[in-house]
Order: C-alpha cells, then structure tokens, then sequence
C-alpha cells in the first residue's frame, strides 16, 4: 500500500521530465518530499501504540514498520532530489525553430545600420542542428550590436538569396558589413572562436579573419525553378528548394 502510495507521487514527477520545457523549482521538490514522509510515517491509530513498553511485541512490530518506512521515504528523497539536480546541471538545448523566430527578419537587418550574419539551414540538417547551442550562446553575446538572420532553404521565398550567395551547402554563414554588402563567407561546421572573431570584426569595421572556411555539413543543391513540395524528400541532402 505503502508502495503504491509513494509511486502515485513520484510518477506524476516522470511525467513531467517528459517536457523539455518543465523545470522544477525547490519549491516544488520540498513539497513533494513532505508529502511522502507524512504518508510513508502515519501509523494506524490503535490502543496498543499508545504503549511504548519496547518488550510489548506490538510495539516492536510498530517500530519495525516505522523503520522499513524510514527506509523508503529516504530512497524517495534521494530519488527525486537527484532528478532535481539533475534538471539544473542538464544543458538546456534550443531547437533551430526557436532561433528563427528569435531572428532579425532580412528586411529590418538590411536597413538598420548594423552589421549582419546571415544563416542558411535547413531543419533536417544536422550539422546546422549541432551548432545550434553554440550560435544560440554567440547570438545572445553580441545581439546588441549585430542582426542575426535565419533563412531556411527549404522555402522558396528565400531562393533570390540562395543563388545570390551561391549557398550549394548548410549550413552556410554570410557576413555582411553596415552597408549590407559581403565580406566574408563560412560553410558547414565552424568552431564558435572564428564565428565570434568574424563577428567582432563585423563590428569594428575591419576585414574578417577567416573568410571562405570549409568544414563538414550538408549538400544542398538549389534549382532556379521550385519544385512541387510532392516531389522532393526534405530529408535528403541533396533535395531542392520548395
């Protein structure tokens, strides 16, 4: 009964992990850790308990349910302060949806007098999935002074630019001064210092640092005519803007 009781509390905890979102608060862990010792140390009223004689068999027998009870309480404890620690060290992940719509639009980066690093993804990339964390870190460190555009190839609004930038590869980064105009290319996986020292330049003004670097992503191939979405597989490196 016990048992039954303690996993009827723990489990809605289980649940939650579930959503990446659901953060506990200590809060929350206290009460839940409460709620289990007063149900896991209630002893059922009887006159015999009353008695506290230690050679009385009842009472012995009650100390040794207090005892097991005990036990399970601390294992409940150790159990759900663990998942909480755990919460707080696991590094939280964005997903590239989050960043697009946390992106400057093209237009307004364009016309406000900074500069800009443009991306080219696509959501099935995974190499543009694995940077993520990253960029997301180097967004936040320098969003005051620079606009941060995501351009998913997958949507053919945006296949001027894909053939402008001559974008054959994702993810594939453009670097734009004040003015708009290019300085400097990167595709495929790029380690976070040249991205943040390209973007440091951007600012001051100078010429970036590492301009035209290769590293491994994902083969994209633009048709200047767009084609049925029925008639390409998103999930193939090779597929065409839609």
């Amino acid at each position: 009964m016990l048992t039954s009781l303690v996993f009827s509390l723990v489990n809605p905890l289980f649940l939650k992990l579930a959503d990446n979102h659901a953060f506990f608060s200590l809060k929350i862990l206290i009460n839940y850790c409460t709620i289990i010792k007063n149900i896991a140390l209630e002893i059922p009223h009887n006159p015999y308990q009353m008695n506290v004689n230690p050679s009385n068999s009842r009472n012995i027998s009650s100390l040794m349910i207090r005892l097991r009870n005990f036990m399970i309480v601390s294992a409940a404890i150790a159990l759900l302060v663990s998942i909480f620690i755990g919460l707080r060290t696991e590094k939280v992940s964005i997903s590239l949806n989050e960043m697009a719509e946390a992106a400057t639009p093209l237009d307004v980066a364009l016309s406000n007098n900074k500069p800009t690093l443009v991306e080219f993804y696509a959501n099935w990339c995974t190499t543009c999935q694995a940077m993520a964390p990253e960029l997301d870190k180097i967004r936040q460190q320098y969003a005051q002074n620079t606009n941060f555009v995501m351009l998913n190839v997958d949507n053919s609004k945006w296949l001027p630019e894909v053939v402008k930038y001559r974008v054959d590869g994702i993810p594939h980064f453009v670097f734009l001064d004040r003015e708009g105009t290019e300085v400097g290319q990167t595709i495929g996986e790029t380690p976070k210092s040249i991205m943040a020292s390209n973007i440091e330049a951007l600012v001051a003004g100078i010429s970036v640092p590492y301009n035209s670097t290769v590293g491994q992503g994902n083969q994209f191939n633009a048709s200047l005519v767009p084609i049925k979405a029925s008639q390409a597989d998103p999930r193939v490196h090779g597929s065409q803007v839609q």
